[in-house]
């Protein structure tokens, strides 16, 4: 927890809640599969959803609360703290069945959606291309997820079985956030869709990590053989 702390703690001094809450779930998905009892994972959560109220009034700066008020309700502020949310919810119904065609979306090609090639890159997706290339993405993304976890089951080593489960969670996360932020299930943060969002960096790690998985179940393959 100290040598996690450690990033977790720079992250949330930036500030950047969203990033600091992933980093959070990817650890404690890494302690759970390396044989960290559930009922401390569970009274762990039970302390903080306790101390929510706390945080919320006296820990988190006024934006952080700002969008946390406007995630539980968009249309407070339409114009304003609820406008990303509102738009994106409007892009992926948009899209229909089978989409509206490729930049042919009225709110991603007429400058209504913000930020469209990162953080709203999904609703993207359901406009132009519709719900049924949205479910293939998805559908995608959890295959991903569960390779990723069963390398990880079968890794060669305890160290091989954290790490792919750390990767893995990492991409788990990410997906969850930025997909559930686009439709409204989860609040707006900056976390990128892995593979699919603009950005150099996120794509490189996102790559690593794959090879770390490869790395992982090489070595398994190897055993088997043997």
């Amino acid at each position: 927890m100290l040598v996690a702390g450690i990033p977790i703690l720079l992250v949330i001094q930036q500030p950047d809640y969203g990033t600091a809450m992933v980093l959070i779930a990817i650890v404690v998905i890494m302690l759970f599969a390396g044989g960290l009892s559930y009922k401390y994972i569970i009274a762990a959560a039970v302390i903080v959803i306790v101390a929510m109220p706390l945080i919320y009034t006296y820990v988190l700066p006024e934006h952080a609360k700002g969008r946390i008020d406007v995630f539980l309700n968009p249309e407070m502020d339409p114009q304003g703290a609820g406008y990303n949310i509102i738009q994106a919810k409007l892009a992926v119904g948009s899209g229909q069945l089978w989409g509206m065609g490729l930049l042919q979306g009225n709110q991603t090609q007429l400058g209504y959606l913000p930020m469209k090639p990162t953080d709203f890159i999904f609703a993207v997706i359901s406009e132009e291309m519709g719900f049924v290339i949205s479910v293939l993405v998805v559908v995608l993304f959890v295959v991903l997820i569960v390779k990723g976890f069963y390398i990880a089951k079968g890794a060669k080593d305890s160290y091989g079985m954290i790490i792919a489960t750390g990767v893995t969670a990492m991409y788990l996360a990410h997906f969850l956030e930025n997909v559930g932020m686009n439709i409204g299930l989860m609040p707006i943060t900056g976390i990128p869709l892995p593979f699919i969002s603009y950005g150099g960096s996120a794509m490189l790690t996102n790559f690593i990590g794959l090879g770390i998985l490869l790395g992982v179940n090489a070595r398994r393959a190897k055993k088997m053989f043997e």
